[in-house]
Parts: C-alpha cells; structure tokens; sequence
C-alpha cells in the first residue's frame, strides 16, 4: 500500500472521530439547554429535598407559583421546605403561592421554617405546611388585610387649587386624592377588606384545623413570637431546618441524607428589578398621585407602629 493511501485512510478515520464528538458535543449542549430552559431536574438525577426560600415583600409570581406546583408532580422531590422572612405582601400574592404550596401539600410533606420575620402574607403561605417551625423570637401572626389611600385636599385648597372629577356614579373616584373619603365610599372599601380577611381567615382555620372564631380571635392583626405562637396553637414547634429534616425523617420516613435544592425559577434578574421596590414603588406611586387605588392592592403585611 502506497504512502499516499495510507494517508487518505487515515484522514478518513480522523474525519470520523471529528464528526461522532462534534455530534456528540452539539448534542449534549441541546440536552443541557432543554434542561435549564423547561427548569427541569434531568431524570436521571437522584431524588433530593426541595427548599423553597420566600424572603422580602411577597408579591403576584406566576412563573414561582407554577415552578412550586410543578413539585407535586416530580417523583424526584421526596418533601419540600418552605424557608420564610417575610413581612407579607400583597393579598393575590400570597394566595397564590399559598394555593401552590398547599397543592404540594396533598401529595408530599411540607414543612415551614420561620425566621425573623413571617407574619401576615408571610404567615399565609405557611399554614398549607403539615408542620411550622419558627424561632422563639420569630414574629408572626398579623393575621389581617390593610387597603391604604391618601389625601391632600387640605393642602390643595392652602395651594389655592380646585379639583374636579365627573364619574359615572358615587362610588368610582372612591378613594380620591383631591377629596375626602365619603362614609358610604369607606364603607365599601371597608366591605372589601373584610372580605379579603375572611378568605384570609378561612385559610389559617383550614390548615392549623381551628375554628373560624377561635382565628378571629387571634386574628386582629397583632404579631406574635414564635413561643406565643407556640402556646397559641399557630406554630409546631420551636426550631430551624436542621429540626425540620429531623422531624421529616422521624414522622414521614423522608432519609437525612437526600440533598436539598433551592427552587429557582427564569428569568431571576428581570424578576428582582420588579420585586419587592419595584412592587412598593408602584403602589407608593398610585396611592399618592393617581385618582384612586387598585381594587387587587389589599395587603397583608405587618406594619410596625410609627410611634
């Protein structure tokens, strides 16, 4: 065999180990952007702990709402906690990541860690829990819904400026910034923020199993530490992750050894621009220069008193 042949031969067979690693190559980089795209575990994956970490104002999340649903379906997550500090936040908000997190519930252990701060919405999402674990000097409760508004007819009159609204009935520029708030418009809005706490109480009696008076009576808006919490039948037990992966194993067989992983959504840094300042910003900005508040903005947040 000539020299020239031998080197067409081996050509050859280098295209062809060229051509199986760079198919090999460009298929492994789709596998792994299907992967991060869909936010999926790959199935050959081991199963593992899901941490959900719920920090700062809470507000409306489709895409966290559908990431936390979609646990219930993974046969690789064996339990999920829910790691709280949170003030509260918005009451759609917190519904929502409410009714996903208790959609997990139905069908694998739950479990809510509290830090400093869990209360109103905050405290919301973690009732769908089977078991709540809060420090002792965690704060909690604030069981309520709150529906701000300003005012500055007074200093636009001192301004020597009038305002003028021409509405379709009594009720629509109720509440304004340019005049006072009427008795029946207060009523109103007095009407939908009892309704907001009603479905707010409704979920606390459901999943700590207590009657609806007895929440209410609970329910007027104070906080409480996690060892009042405690004592009222709000919390479990006083503890940190590290007692809710001992009870996980102990009462539902769930092993100490699995990993744990954070659930992560798309898109974070675009999520974080519209977050909790963004969110405040919006609503600061509505309450004060616009003619009225959003029918959807009740919130459920602890409020420290100014004095």
């Amino acid at each position: 065999m000539s020299l020239e042949t031998d080197l067409l031969l081996d050509r050859r067979r280098l295209k062809r180990r060229l051509f199986f690693w760079r198919s090999f190559a460009v298929l492994a980089v789709l596998a792994a952007v299907l992967v991060v795209l869909r936010g999926e575990r790959p199935l050959w994956r081991q199963a593992y702990i899901a941490r959900l970490t719920v920090s700062g104002f809470i507000s409306d999340d489709r895409k966290l709402d559908e990431a936390v649903g979609k646990l219930a379906e993974n046969k690789s997550v064996k339990a999920l906690i829910v790691s709280i500090d949170s003030p509260g936040g918005s009451v759609v908000g917190g519904e929502a990541l409410h009714d996903a997190i208790a959609h997990v519930a139905e069908k694998k252990p739950v479990v809510a860690v509290m830090g400093g701060l869990a209360a109103s919405a905050g405290y919301m999402i973690a009732v769908p829990a089977t078991r709540i674990f809060a420090r002792e000097a965690t704060l909690t409760g604030s069981i309520g819904v709150l529906l701000e508004t300003g005012e500055a007819s007074g200093l636009l009159k001192m301004l020597g400026i009038d305002a003028e609204a021409i509405t379709c009935g009594p009720l629509k520029d109720q509440p304004s910034f340019v005049r006072p708030l009427t008795q029946q418009g207060r009523d109103v809005l007095h009407g939908l923020v009892m309704d907001m706490y009603d479905q707010f109480v409704g979920m606390v009696a459901s999943g700590r199993h207590m009657e609806l008076d007895r929440v209410r009576q609970l329910g007027d808006g104070r906080p409480y530490t996690g060892r009042q919490a405690l004592q009222l039948g709000l919390v479990d037990a006083i503890g940190d992750e590290r007692a809710a992966r001992a009870w996980l194993a102990q009462a539902k067989g769930v092993s100490p050894d699995l990993p744990v992983e954070d659930v992560t959504t798309a898109g974070v840094a675009s999520r974080a621009l519209s977050s909790s300042l963004g969110y405040l910003f919006q609503t600061f900005w509505k309450s004060v220069f616009s003619q009225g508040v959003m029918l959807d903005g009740g919130w459920a947040v602890w409020q420290r008193s100014a004095s």
